[in-house]
């Protein structure tokens, strides 16, 4: 079974971008040295990637530098070296580099950005221009703590260099001073005709391995072709622990302890799984859940208790009380779990405070508790105040047992579930709708399947400055790392003690470190366990911001500022700023969280001030037609899609409605939409780019139609916006009738009138769920949930629809249907879909389905080729 992973280093890719004729060679564009080298040092690992790339053309050509990085580790140098100058991207607080960014755009110069990928990388995108017969290096260095889970260590390269490299190597080095217990090669890269191009040695405290493919190689193994190779090379190892009391280093005033003991009674669980069956986890989600909860219960220890809830908008308890994992007990739960079917709408916090209830009901000695939330969306019944729910859990839960909140896609409120989680002692983590999400539910819990120790207090005499020192678990195959500054120059030992509770009593650990004793580490890396200490740092104080209050979060992430900035880190709160050469322009780079949606470029003017930018440097991405920055923290990949308001979602797999900026607001060229028509939008986590066309103005669309569940959306349009909105649901027996001026909603025996800006007002009957906010209406029929937006602009008031969520496997119909669109860039600006080609200009709209209505960049098509059919497809008689 696959697990969820650390990823060590990097996937080393490097794409080279020649804008030039269709007629050019792509081989005059040279990448003649490629090498990925990482160091491990005690857990702490330092990639450096170096591309070497020449211009063999008789004239100036852009070249473009992208590799991906892992999510969690911080980018903390890059640099150019062209025509014998060296270019160093200079981090700075995120605010000034924003400053710097938009005065590079008011000057007409290009801008870019970093994007995450898939679900544990992000991308960095940069570009120069490099002179006729000349060369360029671009060197990217990136630091990251490895986490053990599941008894591992994982790095994790991928190499797709996009064309094959007469001097590619992948060399890594790991030096443990415990000893290395395990060693694994694994992953595309180390089969078939590549495995005899990796070696590894292992000695002691040290191992290396080597990747050198030949030419030859790199385009005639399975995963390669004339543009090289694409795989992953997989590096997993774990280290002996022969004192329980684990391993404790010190080095220039710092000190890191890592404490993973292993010869420790399990202690019995008692478990209560919280699992959300509304109407939006229909279909494959549904189904996954259902079988990772058949395989967890299968492996459930004799001695635990777990207790089953599933609900909707009403709550369905397996039993009352906690049972036993006895087979008889097992057999009938799984009855339970295989008759879990979605319908109704999401009633999360009746569901949390009653799991919390039966755990605090039946407390039972010599045993630990946890609660587990899986949803796939926002709250949609009962109560719906995100704060008000988050305190009601804090209060019921009062901090004796930890809560895991599994975020299911990318329409739940992440944001939501990881302040509630982390207030709780649990955590958050996304559940990727993939072939594999039942694998990703079952890697969850068998991280957590096996308590170790509770209540763990870890104790340093003469420290300071000390990253979090209590943990509410330990779990058999992971490890609590702590790290500190020692303070006290006159000790001539450095004391741990470790207490904590195991399944008979309290225990306690202890260990002493000579301060004398002198770390063996390379020279070069002589500081890794202050960087260690920075890095960790950081992280947990962005950590604990979430659940801070206004003084004391401001606090924290003053502190996590100041130390991305000594340390040189790109963090959510900092970016890097790279001016390239003949002062061609200003690259932004910078990180964003888990939790918010694709990042946008704005290459045509400055961006909405929810758009945090970061200079060109530690992590920066771009859009390939004009230049680069980066965000680290995404969840998705998109270079040109739209970033999300703080803490809203959305789905950008779905189509989005776009009108053109006004001619005013353009510093660059681009193509305006035709006098009567109206500019639409359709992206797809999986390309880059997100594709645009101009509908002519018809006054009736279809613009969502659910065949199966009787739903319907239609709209009347004109050049400014939606004027009439209408969604029917049941044979019409549900009616909602939205215009700027106000909300009529229509159901049996009832008819309910609203209007624009009133307070927060909730409606439900029958699978349908209004929620009325301000200027927004969120509304839930059966398997589909639209946000339909109230938008006001120069004077003129009109409405935007954005699908939330919609079924899957389900034949849709309507503008709002032509989703997760596939497309291929050719030489050219052609765009190629279902084996057509069509010319495609760059241009610029405004996303009025987000309340901040950000700029996006898209490749502008008509829309025959986008819709893959006629204007008469997607209009009805009658609204």
């Amino acid at each position: 079974m696959d697990r969820t992973t650390i990823i060590a280093t990097v996937l080393g890719f490097l794409l080279i971008c020649v804008t030039s004729a269709p007629t050019s060679k792509e081989q005059d564009i040279d990448i003649y040295s490629f090498h990925i080298n990482t160091t491990v040092t005690s857990r702490y690992a330092i990639t450096v990637i170096t591309s070497r790339v020449a211009n063999r053309f008789n004239e100036s050509k852009e070249v473009h530098f992208q590799v991906k990085i892992p999510k969690n580790a911080f980018i903390s140098k890059f640099r150019m070296t062209i025509e014998g100058k060296t270019y160093d991207g200079v981090v700075k607080k995120k605010e000034e580099a924003q400053q710097q960014y938009s005065q590079a755009v008011s000057r007409g110069e290009s801008a870019g950005l970093v994007s995450s990928v898939g679900r544990t990388l992000e991308e960095f995108k940069t570009s120069v221009t490099v002179a006729a017969f000349s060369k360029v290096t671009f060197e990217l260095t990136y630091e990251e703590l490895l986490k053990r889970r599941l008894g591992k260590y994982e790095l994790l390269i991928n190499a797709q260099p996009m064309q094959p490299v007469a001097d590619f190597k992948i060399d890594v080095y790991i030096h443990e001073s415990p000893g290395i217990s395990l060693l694994e090669v694994k992953g595309g890269l180390n089969t078939n005709e590549l495995a005899n191009a990796v070696t590894s040695t292992r000695s002691g405290k040290e191992v290396w391995v080597n990747f050198y493919p030949t030419l030859e190689q790199q385009t005639k193994c399975e995963a390669c072709g004339p543009k090289g190779m694409n795989g992953d090379l997989i590096i997993m190892y774990d280290v002996d622990r022969s004192k329980p009391s684990g391993e404790l280093k010190a080095s220039n005033g710092y000190f890191v302890h890592y404490f993973a003991p292993t010869d420790i009674e399990r202690i019995p669980k008692n478990v209560v799984f919280v699992i959300d069956r509304s109407g939006s986890m229909h279909g494959r989600k549904i189904q996954q859940t259902r079988q990772a909860l058949l395989k967890i219960l299968g492996d459930l220890a004799g001695e635990d208790h777990f207790g089953l809830i599933a609900f909707d908008d009403e709550i369905e308890v397996w039993k009352s009380e906690l049972i036993q994992a006895t087979g008889s007990n097992l057999k009938t739960a799984k009855e339970f779990v295989r008759k879990i079917s979605d319908q109704g709408a999401t009633d999360i916090n009746a569901a949390v405070l009653k799991g919390a209830e039966m755990i605090n009901r039946h407390p039972r000695e010599s045993s630990t508790s946890i609660l587990i939330l899986l949803t796939d969306g926002d709250p949609t019944s009962g109560e719906t105040a995100i704060e008000r729910i988050q305190a009601n859990v804090k209060k019921a839960i009062k901090g004796t047992f930890p809560l895991y909140c599994l975020g299911f896609g990318f329409d739940v409120n992440f944001d939501f579930l990881e302040k509630m989680a982390l207030e709780n002692n649990g955590l958050a983590r996304r559940i990727y709708e993939d072939s594999d999400a039942d694998l990703q539910l079952q890697g969850f819990f068998e991280e957590v399947a096996v308590p170790l120790l509770t209540d763990v207090q870890l104790n340093y005499i003469g420290a300071v400055n000390l990253t979090q020192t209590s943990f509410s678990h330990y779990y058999n195959g992971s490890e609590i790392v702590v790290a500190g500054q020692i303070t006290d120059n006159s000790l001539e030992t450095f004391q741990t003690e470790v207490i904590a509770i195991s399944k008979r009593d309290e225990v306690t650990f202890q260990d002493s470190l000579s301060t004398k004793d002198v770390v063996d580490v390379l020279p070069q890396h002589d500081n890794f366990i202050q960087r260690l200490w920075a890095c960790l740092t950081v992280k947990q104080l962005l950590e604990k911001e979430v659940t801070l209050e206004e003084e004391e979060k401001e606090a924290a992430k003053k502190e996590a500022l100041d130390l991305s900035l000594k340390y040189k880190f790109v963090t959510p709160l900092t970016s890097m700023v790279v001016t390239k050469p003949h002062e061609e322009d200003t690259h932004v780079a910078h990180k964003p969280k888990e939790g918010e949606r694709p990042d946008s470029v704005f290459p045509h003017g400055p961006p909405e001030a929810d758009l945090l930018f970061a200079e060109a440097e530690e992590g920066m991405e771009y859009d390939d037609s004009f230049s680069m920055t980066r965000s680290m923290d995404r969840s998705t990949e998109t270079t040109s899609s739209i970033l999300a308001p703080e803490g809203m979602e959305y789905d950008d797999s779905l189509p989005m409605m776009i009108r053109i900026m006004d001619s005013s607001t353009k510093t660059t060229p681009t193509t305006p939409a035709p006098v009567g028509s109206i500019r639409f939008l359709i992206s797809s986590r999986d390309q880059a780019k997100p594709i645009c066309y101009d509908l002519p103005v018809a006054p009736k669309l279809r613009l969502l139609m659910d065949p199966s569940s009787d739903f319907s959306m239609n709209g009347l349009v004109s050049q400014k916006g939606f004027e009439l909105i209408i969604l029917r649901f049941k044979n019409s027996k549900h009616m909602l009738r939205l215009s700027p001026v106000d909300i009529l909603y229509v159901a049996p025996q009832q008819t309910v009138k609203f209007v624009w800006g009133q307070e927060i007002t909730r409606q439900e009957a029958d699978s349908v769920t209004l929620i009325l906010r301000k200027n927004e209406v969120d509304v839930t029929m059966g398997t589909v949930r639209v946000v339909v937006l109230h938008h006001e602009k120069n004077g003129e008031k009109f409405l935007w629809p954005a699908v939330r969520q919609q079924p899957s496997g389900v034949t849709l119909q309507g503008i709002l249907a032509k989703n997760n669109l596939q497309y291929e860039e050719l030489p050219g600006s052609l765009i190629k879909i279902n084996e057509k080609e069509m010319k495609a200009s760059w241009s610029t709209a405004v996303d009025y389905r987000l309340p901040s209505s950000p700029s996006v960049g898209c490749w502008l098509v008509p829309f025959q080729f986008a819709l893959q059919g006629e204007l008469p497809d997607f209009t009805v008689s009658d609204v």
